[in-house]
């Protein structure tokens, strides 16, 4: 479904511009939530601006894919009312104002059209009036972004029904235009914002259907367009708003799924840093802004779903404090120190309660798999053992250790992307898995696999084809790489070998991928557990046994720091994977005390934690035997094991 994403700004000390300042003040935080009303129905593909009466929702699609040709106006309290419809059923148009006019340009319904149409700015204060055609653009176009600066709208970005338009054009009254510029990065579905007398444009889906994360700088005085720098990511599909002299870049589309990233661009020195998420995935949601508050309304989420939300957005001078509370005796931050010990999203397997969930560090949930809008696939989502980012958090991949299966799914779309082995069936024939542990997407697409209980690391094709076998279902010995005695650990490295844990016999191997031993070692541990490299004779393993612990250790086998409290808040009871986070913390699961924690490695204190220590559930702050995590970062990195796809 194709979805146009709008930022009305006035210029120069209009509705959410900018003054112009090349000193913007740095805001501290910005803070997004859903309004206390939301919209009475999903819209997607809709156009808004924001008048002095309110702020007007133009045309769109309905939740059944439909266009409409309604108005409707959204006052301060939330209520929406009609006021107008458009000259028929419209998506994908641009809108703006100029002088006592709203021109609605472009558009379409099954085809694009040229049409411009005029509604009065009397329509926010309650007037409901029918909009008139005044004019039409060079050629058709839709998907496309519109913004006004003093006397004159701009027309950028969108699609001929073949190709991007690269033209930027101007247009004093709607009926005639100019082409004052060409964009140097053609794309529909861009994000635009207005600071001063420029117009910037964030992303876009170009000419082959890639999104792009080209940030273009249009001057139309000078007539001049460049490429000056580049979003993190690849997203159209976006909004834009502008806050405080930043712009923050809303959203999108990041391959093919709706995202809740944020980013902040500095019109001043083009730097572009993270900004806290939106409190969902929105993808063509309509930005509107307004001093120091913005609204993004409606757009499509994860599941491809239109919405009928409407978020707040307000810059915020200092972080609220965390509503997370302690339990018992454990300290949430038990260091003192306020500043949270991760950014980003952390994933956790919680096996005992069968899903997966994603949450923030101030513990607030913000996904959940399986659920009632993304359900289980087929054969069920039964005891996820592990799960880790893919596809620069696009996506996810889980090994069910005892329903016999691998899925890599959609993120957060929950869509079923890829499975290998039969959900209950164990076996060791081809296709089949005993107890799969520890899956992970590799760079070229193939999928490595500790299938433990067949004594073997299975290396898969997307084809599901076994490329390698390393280990033999008929011997479970510590003979390696011939014969693996029960392996649970397979983490790839940065120089393409496999570190793998061998449970019966506590050792440690390195294999590369071709099948040659590069080294192995017995720990002094009971069960060593999903091993990762820290540094290039530097690794981590946690000890799978109650009281457990976690070791650094070297090749040669030396213990150069460990973890291992018998009792107290700080020991652990069969914690099954330990990661070192950017902070240098330490976050393990802690599985049989229903918990993840993040450990300071130099005080050895647990400084955060999500569960509650000791109580199973499914509540907030609830696990059930958590088995694995992972951490995307902001900027949609998976700073624990750079190495996989």
């Amino acid at each position: 479904m194709a979805v146009v994403v709008f930022l009305i700004v006035r210029g120069l000390g209009g509705s959410g511009g900018s003054s112009g300042s090349s000193d913007p003040v740095q805001p501290e935080v910005l803070v997004s939530r859903l309004a206390p009303k939301q919209l009475p129905a999903p819209i997607s593909g809709e156009a808004a601006v924001i008048l002095h009466g309110g702020t007007l929702i133009i045309g769109g699609l309905d939740a059944g894919e439909a266009s409409v040709s309604g108005v409707f106006r959204l006052d301060r309290t939330g209520k929406l009312r009609p006021a107008g419809s458009l000259s028929g059923p419209l998506h994908d148009a641009a809108a703006t104002t100029l002088g006592d006019k709203v021109l609605v340009l472009g558009g379409g319904t099954a085809t694009s059209t040229d049409t411009v149409q005029a509604l009065p700015v009397s329509a926010a204060a309650g007037r409901s009036a029918t909009a008139s055609v005044v004019g039409h653009l060079p050629a058709v176009r839709s998907d496309l972004s519109a913004v006004t600066i003093g006397p004159k709208a701009y027309v950028l970005g969108g699609y001929d029904g073949t190709t991007p338009d690269p033209a930027v054009l101007a247009t004093a009254d709607g009926s005639s235009f100019e082409q004052v510029a060409e964009l140097k990065v053609p794309a529909r579905y861009l994000a635009t914002a207005v600071v001063g007398a420029r117009i910037f444009a964030f992303g876009g889906e170009t000419a082959g259907g890639a999104a792009t994360n080209a940030i273009q700088e249009i001057n139309p005085a000078q007539g001049t367009t460049r490429v000056i720098g580049r979003l993190p990511r690849a997203v159209s599909h976006a909004a834009a708003v502008v806050l405080g002299g930043y712009i923050y870049v809303l959203g999108g589309e990041a391959n093919g799924t709706a995202t809740d990233r944020v980013w902040q661009f500095d019109p001043a020195t083009g730097k572009v840093a993270a900004a806290p998420s939106l409190p969902l995935a929105i993808s063509g949601g309509a930005a509107v802004g307004a001093g120091q508050t913005a609204y993004l309304l409606g757009g499509t989420g994860a599941g491809g779903e239109a919405l009928a939300s409407i978020v707040l957005l307000r810059l915020q001078a200092k972080p609220a404090p965390s509503s997370a509370s302690t339990t018992g005796s454990e300290a949430a931050n038990a260091s003192g120190d306020n500043a949270p010990p991760f950014e980003g999203k952390l994933m956790i397997a919680d096996r005992g309660n069968n899903r997966i969930i994603v949450v923030n560090n101030r513990k607030r949930v913000l996904w959940r798999y399986p659920s009632k809008a993304h359900p289980a696939p087929p054969g069920g989502f039964y005891f996820p053992d592990d799960a880790f980012f893919i596809h620069g958090g696009a996506g996810i991949i889980s090994n069910e250790e005892q329903n016999e299966r691998i899925v890599q799914l959609s993120y957060p779309g929950g869509k079923l992307l890829w499975s290998y082995g039969h959900p209950g069936q164990a076996g060791s024939e081809a296709g089949y898995l005993h107890e799969p542990d520890d899956a992970y997407l590799w760079k070229n697409g193939n999928v490595s696999v500790a299938d433990a209980q067949n004594c073997r690391v299975l290396i898969v094709s997307p084809q599901k084809k076994v490329l390698r076998e390393f280990g033999d279902p008929a011997e479970c010995t510590h003979d390696p790489p011939r014969r693996l005695a029960s392996p649970n650990g397979d983490t790839p490295l940065a120089n393409g070998d496999i570190l793998i844990s061998e449970v019966s016999g506590s050792y440690i191997d390195e294999i590369t991928r071709t099948g040659k031993l590069v080294w192995s070692l017995q720990l002094p541990i009971s069960y060593p557990s999903d091993p990762q490299q820290l540094g290039p004779d530097l690794y981590l393993v946690a000890d799978y046994s109650n009281p457990g612990g976690l070791y650094e250790f070297t090749r040669s086998g030396r213990i150069v720091w460990s973890y291992h409290p018998e009792a107290g808040n700080g020991r652990l009871n069969h914690p099954s994977l330990a990661e070192r986070l950017p902070s240098g913390d330490i976050a393990a699961n802690d599985d049989y005390r229903n918990r993840v924690v993040i450990i300071d490695p130099k005080t050895k204190k647990v400084v955060w934690q999500y569960g509650v220590t000791g109580h199973a559930g499914r509540g907030p702050d609830h696990l059930h035997i958590p088995d694995g995590f992972d951490l995307l970062s902001p900027e949609g990195m998976t700073p624990t094991h750079l190495y996989t796809g």
